[in-house]
């Protein structure tokens, strides 16, 4: 019976980013979880029911009650599971500061998803937003980790980690259907390297969808003009 009590369940959506961040911090704590796919085209009653303002996914239920928004859901992790994988810091100060950069890069993560579907091409500046905030996010995560983001593995991922891989991980699918560098190690070799070292984990693998369905799905994303807010979340 306390196994009931204490069941979990995700409802979520394959591509999805937000909901890829949920199951990620699920495996990384090591919590056994039961998954719900989702039909944001026709969006389940259990759904409606559980986020019934936003209407999306990630939804995660526990104890029978749900929680979403990713970033709230993330934090209810944490704060629910209090092993030793913590993914936000104890001092006050330095836990304010993630929670600023993980709001940050998932405020780019939503504008690169815009310029995606943008009816301008990157001539005419459709990522010139995207691009700034990044390279925002490349000079504040320099000052943020000034040793730099290393002996990085499943055991020490923290909130920011999980944003930024599931935020950016699927980076070159979006490449290859634009024809164009959205992740440059040039202009960003910070980011590039924290990214691409985060998607050689087996844990983020084994996470994130695989590189030619989701070139499949973007290809048609693009094609049909689907805004990412509707279907993806």
């Amino acid at each position: 019976m306390e196994d009931e009590n204490n069941k979990v369940t995700l409802h979520g959506m394959w591509i999805s980013t937000y909901a890829k961040k949920v199951e990620l911090a699920l495996k990384i704590k090591g919590i056994t979880f039961d998954y719900v796919e989702e039909d944001l085209s026709n969006k389940s009653s259990l759904l409606l029911q559980y986020n019934p303002i936003y209407k999306k996914v990630p939804v995660l239920l526990h104890r029978g009650k749900p929680v979403s928004e990713s970033l709230v859901i993330l934090e209810y992790i944490d704060e629910t599971w209090k092993n030793e994988r913590r993914f936000l810091p104890e001092d006050p100060y330095e836990r304010a500061t993630v929670r600023f950069w993980a709001t940050y890069c998932l405020q780019m993560s939503d504008t690169m998803k815009k310029a995606f579907i943008s009816d301008k091409d990157v001539e005419e500046g459709a990522f010139d937003e995207f691009f700034e905030k990044l390279k925002v996010m490349e000079e504040g995560m320099k000052d943020f980790f000034p040793g730099g983001r290393s002996i990085i593995c499943a055991d020490n991922l923290r909130l920011l980690d999980i944003i930024i891989v599931c935020s950016l991980g699927t980076y070159k699918a979006a490449e290859e259907v634009l024809g164009m560098k959205i992740l440059d190690p040039e202009k960003y070799p910070f980011v590039y390297s924290w990214v691409n070292t985060l998607l050689e984990l087996p844990l983020v693998k084994e996470t994130l969808p695989q590189h030619d369905k989701v070139v499949s799905r973007l290809e048609f994303i693009k094609q049909n003009g689907f805004t990412f807010q509707s279907h993806i979340s």
